[in-house]
């Protein structure tokens, strides 16, 4: 290689090793291998040269031209690390500071919405419907069409919320309980000659003059309601049991029937739930121990005639329970009261995540597993 060569060569790798950024870079690449840069111009030369003069310079010319763009690659790549680095440095987000929950997580579903959804959940996957009536009712859907007497103490005004009286008619009430839904959604099916059977429950809001620490004005039940040709007794034990035993989140649960009395059902069973307590947590399944959990019983002819229905040909069972009791056996909650409070603290300890929906694949809930201990 000439010495001319040789100086150009080392002037570009000068330029290349000064450059500090891709634009300067592209400067030294442009003034060396571009269409008028100097390593181009002196490829030119060689359409002058004698041919053994080009047999000598050429392969010596070639290699400049390739060693020049080696460096300005080698140099292009260094300039981009340096850049990702750089940008790394200015972008890196410091995880140790604060920073605003997302809505999603903020917020929180309150335990007798979630308990109502879980409620929900079991008896959709047994094939149970979900029903829904007024929250005010007529005396004849939540007393009369129930079989309740007139002289019951349930009509009277120490137990239920009576509105004030239509012209020309009787007052309406505040529903007691939710078995008005039973007889509307029976009548109903009457009317539109699609039943029964019936399968179904009727979860929602009741209202009762009570307040203390396991009662109050406002509360929440759910009733269940089968009716077809051939169920009994057996069957509404083991849909309780199923049910217990879904929700409180264990392999086996026992029950029991002890003799009742109400207007609607006949025979009718309070509902006890085998159990014993560990310290604060209740541990369900076994032990021995029981603890009320509600009412039950065949449906009583008087009810299914009201509705319609030829008692001699369908009979059926119900069952009702208290939402917000389950909601406090389950996750530990000592006082109904605080459950209609609306105090912030409370609701952030004891309710849900809005994306934490029940199912029964991936478990109800992952609460329980710190307040319920699972007999196995």
């Amino acid at each position: 290689m000439s010495a001319d060569a040789k100086k150009l060569e080392a002037e570009i790798l000068a330029a290349i090793d000064a450059a500090d950024d891709a634009a300067a870079l592209e400067a030294v690449r442009v003034g060396a291998l571009g269409k008028k840069g100097s390593v181009s111009a002196l490829l030119k030369t060689l359409g002058g040269m004698s041919p053994e003069e080009r047999q000598i310079n050429g392969p010596l010319f070639n290699v400049l031209r390739d060693t020049i763009a080696a460096a300005i690659g080698a140099k292009k790549t260094t300039l981009e690390a340096a850049a990702l680095t750089a940008r790394l440095a200015e972008e890196t987000l410091d995880m140790t500071l604060p920073v605003h929950a997302d809505a999603q997580f903020e917020g929180r579903i309150h335990p007798v919405s979630q308990v109502m959804e879980e409620v929900a959940a079991i008896f959709a996957d047994m094939g149970f419907d979900v029903a829904e009536g007024p929250d005010i009712e007529s005396q004849f859907y939540n007393f009369t069409a129930l079989n309740i007497p007139e002289a019951h103490p349930a009509r009277q005004m120490h137990d239920t919320f009576y509105m004030q009286a239509e012209e020309d008619g009787e007052p309406l009430v505040l529903r007691t309980h939710t078995s008005p839904v039973q007889v509307r959604t029976m009548m109903e099916g009457q009317a539109e000659k699609s039943g029964p059977p019936f399968r179904f429950i009727a979860p929602g809001r009741t209202y009762r003059c009570d307040s203390d620490q396991t009662h109050t004005p406002m509360f929440h039940q759910v009733e269940g309601l089968v009716v077809d040709e051939t169920t009994h007794m057996g069957h509404l034990k083991h849909t309780l049991e199923a049910f217990l035993a879904a929700f409180f989140e264990v392999e086996n649960i026992a029950i029991r029937f002890r003799p009742s009395y109400f207007p609607f059902t006949e025979p009718s069973m309070e509902i006890d739930m085998q159990c014993h307590r560990d310290g604060d947590k209740l541990v369900v399944g076994a032990g021995d121990e029981w603890m009320e959990i509600g009412g039950s019983g065949m449906v009583n002819p008087h009810v299914l005639r009201h509705a319609g229905i030829d008692a001699d040909k369908y009979q059926g069972f119900a069952f009702g329970m208290g939402i917000d009791r389950l909601a406090m056996l389950k996750y530990g909650a000592p006082d109904l009261r605080a459950f209609f409070e609306a105090d912030l603290r409370w609701l952030k300890h004891y309710g849900f995540v809005p994306i934490d929906v029940p199912g029964l694949a991936g478990g109800l809930s992952n609460k329980s597993l710190t307040t319920l201990t699972s007999a196995k």
